[in-house]
């Protein structure tokens, strides 16, 4: 019988609420078994960059990065919002290690090829460590991941931290039992944007693609929900969208591989 996972990845507005990321660390704190983080920082990275004199380019939730925006990116993902966290975990009990792709090797990326959007130094994943993770879960560590990753010839990468999620939630899938939670300001997907109670309990992935069609879906939901399903379908045992109060496994919105009717909606978003 494999040992339980669970994996939280928080960004948004969490990051920058101090109420909710410290109800969002203590809820994760709380969780039984092992158990992994991975976070964002896009907002304070953007207000870094304006303070700096550095433009912010999103293209449908994807931050645009030049040389400056990496630097930037690196300084307070795997820098200030990290140590940051790691720091409060281990105030709650939690033995955390923070970690960036380019430790131990653990995330290799290669840099996003110029299409239709040149995302500049954008990581797409090659390849997950498991093994090194395993080791360190097994060995009672808590691994806290920022969203920068490396090719493996020393260029550092910014890799979307919901795909980061994903990707290190189905390497491990086949080793443990992995259920994956993407935990963010709204209580979860929405009937109705401009209301927070609307929330569509269960999201199939026909609605899914009618939602975006119709653009009720848009901008950063739209990483959100690929990496999501594209979870679903490698092996992750569950995958849950909502906010602090749904990382205990109540509420939000619980996606499902196998495509069933359900009202329509949507939810509009941005940033990691």
């Amino acid at each position: 019988m494999m040992d339980t996972l669970f994996i939280l990845k928080i960004g948004g507005k969490v990051i920058g609420d101090e109420h909710l990321l410290t109800l969002a660390l203590r809820s994760f704190a709380a969780q039984p078994g092992l158990k992994m983080l991975i976070h964002g920082g896009g907002k304070r990275a953007s207000e870094l960059s304006r303070q700096l004199g550095i433009p912010v380019q999103m293209v449908q939730g994807r931050r645009i990065t030049d040389a400056a925006t990496l630097e930037v990116a690196v300084m307070v993902y795997a820098g200030l919002a990290n140590k940051n966290m790691v720091a409060r975990l281990q105030a709650l009990g939690c033995n955390a290690i923070g970690l960036s792709g380019a430790d131990a090797n653990t995330v290799r990326a290669h840099q996003r090829p110029v299409g239709e959007v040149d995302y500049g130094f954008a990581g797409d994943v090659d390849a997950v460590a498991a093994d090194t993770l395993q080791t360190l879960l097994n060995g009672g560590l808590t691994p806290v991941f920022c969203a920068i990753t490396h090719n493996g010839q020393g260029q550092l990468l910014n890799t979307n931290a919901d795909t980061m999620a994903m990707e290190l939630a189905t390497a491990l899938a086949a080793h443990y039992a992995v259920h994956l939670h993407f935990c963010f300001e709204k209580p979860g997907v929405l009937f109705n944007p401009d209301d927070d109670t609307s929330v569509i309990s269960v999201l199939q992935p026909a609605d899914y693609q009618n939602y975006k069609k119709s653009g009720a879906i848009s901008d950063g939901m739209i990483p959100k929900l690929d990496n999501a399903f594209a979870a679903l379908q490698r092996g992750v045992r569950t995958v849950r969208i909502g906010d602090v109060q749904a990382i205990a496994g109540e509420g939000g919105t619980l996606l499902r591989a196998a495509a069933e009717s359900s009202p329509s909606g949507g939810l509009k978003d941005s940033e990691d």
